[in-house]
C-alpha cells in the first residue's frame, strides 16, 4: 500500500504533513489519518479488529469527525450530544466529534457481522486561533508530543491497564510492572456506546511542533530518537514525517506507522 502523504503545506499559523505506511510485518494499513487545514484540525487513528475491520473502524474515525466539523460550521447547526459548559466551543466540537464516531462504529459493528468487533484509538489536535490554544482529545494510546527549544513532552497518557493500574498504586515496583500484560489499552472507540474522552490543553509558541502519532510509532523507536529526528529535520515537516517512519521501520516496524507532524509559525 502507498504511503498517503500530506506535503509541507504552510497556512496561517502553522505547516503540516502527515505520513502513514503499513510497516515491515503488517500485510495491510489499519491506521488512518486527516489534515482539515481550514478547521486546524489534525487526527490519528489506529484501527484494530482484524482484516479490514480495523481499517474500517479508523477511516469511520477519521471521516466523522471531519464530516462533523464541516456540517456545523453554521451557527445554528445542531449537535448529537449536549453542550459541556465546562469546556469551550473549540473543546465541545472536538469532543462532540469523537463522541459521535464512538457512536457510529458501534452501532456499525453490532449491525455488520464481518466487523464485529472492530475498534480504533484516536488523537486529535484542534488550533482555537481566537484562544490561541491547541486542544488535544485521545482516546487509546495513540499519543501526542510537543516539542519546544529542544525537549520532547509526551502530552497524553495512554489509556492502558499498566497506566490504570499506576493510576491506583503508583509506588508499584519495576517487578510488578513487568507482571502486567503489555499493549493492552483500556479505552477505543466502538467498544461500547459511550466513550470518554480525554482533553488535554496547551499554549503553543512559535517553533513548537506538536506531533500526533500511532504507536506504531513510540513502540519501535524511544522519545530521544523521535526528539532528534525532528529536530533534525528543521522546520521541513515532510522530512521529519518521512524520516520517523522511516526510523520505525529500521528498528522493525512490526506495526503500521502513522505520524501527522505540525510546527506553529506564530
Amino acid at each position: 500500500m502507498r504511503p498517503a502523504l500530506l506535503g509541507n503545506e504552510t497556512y496561517m499559523n502553522f505547516i503540516a504533513a502527515g505520513l502513514s505506511d503499513v510497516g515491515l510485518q503488517r500485510e495491510h494499513n489499519e491506521d488512518s489519518f486527516t489534515i482539515l487545514p481550514e478547521h486546524r484540525l489534525f487526527i490519528v487513528a489506529d484501527g484494530m479488529g482484524g482484516h479490514r475491520a480495523g481499517d474500517v473502524a479508523s477511516k469511520m474515525a477519521t471521516h466523522t469527525i471531519a464530516n462533523f466539523f464541516k456540517s456545523t460550521e453554521a451557527e445554528d447547526s445542531t449537535w448529537p450530544f449536549s453542550f459541556d459548559p465546562h469546556l469551550s466551543v473549540d473543546e465541545n466540537r472536538l469532543v462532540t466529534g469523537i463522541k459521535l464516531a464512538n457512536r457510529k462504529i458501534f452501532e456499525a459493528s453490532v449491525r455488520h457481522r464481518e466487523v464485529h468487533g472492530m475498534g480504533t484509538t484516536v488523537v486529535g489536535l484542534l488550533f482555537s486561533k481566537d484562544r490561541h490554544r491547541v486542544y488535544i482529545a485521545h482516546v487509546g494510546d495513540s499519543r501526542a508530543y510537543r516539542i519546544r527549544n529542544g525537549e520532547i513532552t509526551q502530552l497524553t497518557r495512554d489509556h492502558s491497564l499498566l497506566n490504570d493500574w499506576l493510576l491506583v498504586e503508583p509506588d508499584m515496583t519495576e517487578e510488578q510492572r513487568e507482571e502486567l500484560p503489555k499493549n493492552v489499552i483500556t479505552r477505543a472507540l466502538g467498544i461500547q456506546n459511550s466513550i470518554a474522552v480525554e482533553m488535554t490543553p496547551d499554549e503553543p509558541e512559535p517553533g513548537d511542533v506538536y506531533l500526533l502519532c500511532s504507536d506504531g510509532l513510540n513502540g519501535m523507536i524511544v522519545d530521544d530518537m523521535i526528539l532528534d529526528l525532528v529536530m533534525e529535520a528543521g522546520g521541513d515537516m515532510e522530512m521529519a514525517a518521512e524520516r520517523l517512519v522511516r526510523a520505525a521501520n529500521d528498528h522493525g516496524g512490526e506495526d503500521n506507522i502513522t505520524v501527522v507532524t505540525v510546527r506553529f509559525t506564530g
